[in-house]
């Protein structure tokens, strides 16, 4: 509750919706009464906290069990572990009684010198050497080794200190400085240049950006540079001196011995690396959340819809390949045309075209951004069609890896990699969503160092992502891939897969009843997935709409008060307005569900998304060596990083335009001035032709 600030009651709710296998998409949706109308966002949130507090819990019953294990288990320990709060004072309340490989502390124990550490530290001996003669045996020599030993005891009493540890935590936090150098034999490395910003580089630990902490992870991971934690260590140690030293006798300089081989072997090793590791992990979590903003932005892309289109996967020497798709993105025709160097069969590939859109009334053109793209667009803009065909350019990101996935060769058994990344060209321009779910999102191309950070918490919040938007807008079940709707509320992998079987045994579905005929999806399967998925030109005309069939008795009570059909409701503002809702207001169903029925009502099943409109670059503007500085060019967001966000003015390399120049004012959210596939206006700052960089500023 602290963490989120949410009311207590929200949250316990919620969780207990949670732990019912209820997703985050149903509770948003249908269950805004229980939750006090929290949305994904603040639902996702208490299941990050709900899943940190479950590992904790763990964690403690795996302490406790081990401690009694040991019958090193008291009440007042027991109390401790229950009582902390996250996971780090946990392991501190921990750590004394954790078993250790064999340290020169307990060698020392093993010698007998614990007694003398615990004189030592009670800091009442007068006569240090005499005290220290009494511990000489055959094991230690003498007294500099029995005291060396009393230090090594005394240096893990100091390390175990929570206090100490803690304040060491908060010194790093608020003083400590990350610094990295330069590996001198790899400076001349070609891929070394891309590092050299931090051959030699210092920063505040508490500001460093995320993108830049993960540049400087993977230049080290990759051996170019080495990186470390520092503070002012003559402080730290004066810190630990004061919360120890009681008076001044010979047990001064043996205790004063043992603080700095603390700090130095112990505590700042540890702490320092424990720093590093919450510092990746704030890293992770915002380049994470970057990316999750990018995915949700370019899965939520505007689609073209049910057109017919002809892709172009653009080459040159190995030609342009081109598919003929339906308005159902099925597979009609393929070929390949040579329109570009060597070949260049310009006219054989103009007249090809033209009759293939003659022939198959296509009605778009998309047109692949990798390689040869320009020369091909230019190249079909030239073209004289008879009717308006609009012409598309597609982003190519993980294209390739969809061609070469199960997936693809399920899909297409008999035709190569080139064909399927075509069609595939084609399908994202018909509907984005539908065919970017095939592809791992991190091989979609948007957000910073996706392959730097922790992988497992990527793939979740990916996945999230990737069920919150099909569930935003919603899936026609009879046409629906079976990626697209594994990612169904309720449904996963296994039941798409019975669907998919279901539809090929015994055709579409007629009904959100005939669901619950398919083998293995249950009541609660069917609660959680029926709202998302739409049946089209069903008997219901609800089946085709938002609306839960949970509340289809509701809205026939409405019907029937009004002496109407359910069907006149539908598009029916006038009539909708009408409807007394405080009337309909029970324990399960508030104003929230009610409205939504309303609004969904007005307009069923329509694609939140908007539609997806032509653009074009400057034709004068093939490569980074027609660029000057002063150009005003047309592009489009391909990337937004929290640093500024990429744009593709129609060459090869993506120009930046960094955060200072998006807008006069300071931006804290890249996110809150542009979006992902935004066209937008640019103004060329500088070019690199050498660093192939170009930067850019933003024209409103």
């Amino acid at each position: 509750m602290q963490q989120t600030k949410l009311s207590h009651q929200a949250i316990e709710n919620t969780i207990s919706l949670l732990n019912e296998d209820c997703t985050i998409p149903f509770i948003a949706r249908y269950r805004k009464e229980i939750t006090g109308n929290l949305d994904e966002v603040e639902i996702g949130e208490i299941l990050k906290y709900k899943e940190l507090f479950e590992a904790l819990e763990k964690r403690k019953k795996a302490i406790l069990k081990a401690l009694e294990e040991q019958n090193l288990l008291t009440p007042e320990l027991s109390e401790k572990i229950q009582n902390s709060e996250d996971i780090i004072a946990l392991e501190d309340v921990y750590l004394p009684f954790k078993k250790k490989r064999k340290t020169k502390a307990e060698t020392a124990r093993l010698q007998g010198l614990e007694p003398l550490a615990k004189m030592i530290m009670s800091q009442r001996i007068n006569d240090l050497q005499f005290t220290a003669k009494k511990f000489v045996t055959k094991e230690v020599e003498n007294i500099e080794n029995a005291l060396e030993g009393a230090r090594f005891i005394i240096a893990e009493w100091i390390n175990e200190r929570t206090d100490i540890r803690n304040n060491i935590r908060q010194q790093i936090a608020r003083f400590g400085f990350i610094s990295s150098k330069v590996i001198n034999a790899k400076t001349e490395d070609e891929k070394a240049q891309k590092f050299k910003d931090y051959f030699d580089w210092e920063e505040s630990l508490n500001r460093i950006p995320s993108h830049r902490f993960l540049a400087i992870v993977r230049a080290e991971s990759e051996g170019f540079i080495r990186v470390k934690i520092s503070i002012d260590d003559e402080i730290a140690i004066q810190k630990i001196e004061r919360s120890i030293f009681r008076s001044q006798n010979d047990c001064t300089s043996q205790i004063q011995l043992a603080i700095q081989d603390a700090y130095k072997r112990l505590l700042f090793p540890s702490l320092s690396n424990e720093a590093l590791q919450l510092a990746k992990e704030k890293a992770d979590d915002e380049a994470i959340a970057v990316f999750s903003k990018n995915l949700k932005q370019l899965l939520l892309g505007a689609p073209l819809g049910e057109k017919k289109v002809l892709a172009i996967d653009p080459g040159f020497r190995s030609g342009c390949k081109i598919v003929c798709i339906n308005a159902q993105g099925d597979l009609e025709h393929n070929e390949t045309i040579y329109p570009h160097e060597p070949q260049k069969k310009l006219l054989e590939a103009i007249k090809k075209i033209s009759f293939l859109v003659d022939g198959h009334k296509i009605d778009a053109i998309a047109i692949g951004n990798g390689t040869a793209s320009r020369e091909t667009e230019q190249f079909i803009q030239k073209i004289q069609f008879k009717n308006p065909v609009a012409i598309f350019v597609v982003s190519e990101a993980g294209a390739s890896i969809y061609s070469a996935s199960k997936i693809a060769r399920d899909e297409f058994p008999n035709y190569d990699v080139t064909v399927r990344g075509a069609i595939s060209i084609g399908r994202r321009l018909q509907d984005p969503l539908a065919e970017l779910v095939k592809i791992d999102a991190k091989s979609i191309g948007v957000g910073q160092y996706q392959h730097d950070v922790d992988q497992s918490k990527l793939k979740k919040s990916l996945d999230l992502v990737v069920e919150s938007c099909v569930n935003i807008v919603g899936i026609n079940i009879n046409t629906a891939s079976e990626s697209l709707l594994s990612y169904v509320s309720g449904i996963g992998p296994k039941l798409a897969q019975n669907i998919i079987q279901f539809r090929n045994e015994n055709g579409s579905f007629s009904s959100r009843n005939d669901i619950k005929k398919v083998s293995g999806l249950g009541a609660k399967a069917f609660e959680q997935a029926a709202g998302f998925l739409r049946i089209k030109n069903a008997k219901n005309p609800l089946d085709d709409s938002a609306v839960h069939p949970e509340n289809y008795a509701l809205i026939d009570k409405m019907a029937k008060d009004l002496n109407i059909k359910v069907a006149d409701f539908i598009g029916n503002k006038a009539l909708i307005q009408k409807i007394p809702l405080q009337n309909y207001i029970s324990s399960s169903i508030g104003l929230p569900t009610l409205q939504d029925i309303m609004n969904e009502l007005e307009k069923p099943g329509v694609d939140p998304r908007e539609k997806a409109t032509v653009f074009s670059f400057d034709a004068t503007i093939k490569t980074i060596d027609d660029l000057r500085i002063g150009q005003i060019l047309p592009g489009i967001v391909n990337n937004i990083t929290n640093f500024g966000c990429f744009v593709d003015i129609g060459i090869k390399e993506s120009g930046l335009i960094h955060v200072s120049n998006l807008s006069d004012t300071f931006v804290k959210d890249v996110n809150a001035i542009v979006s992902l596939q935004q066209q937008i206006t640019t103004k060329v700052l500088e070019v690199d032709k050498q660093r192939k960089r170009i930067q850019l500023a933003l024209i409103k």
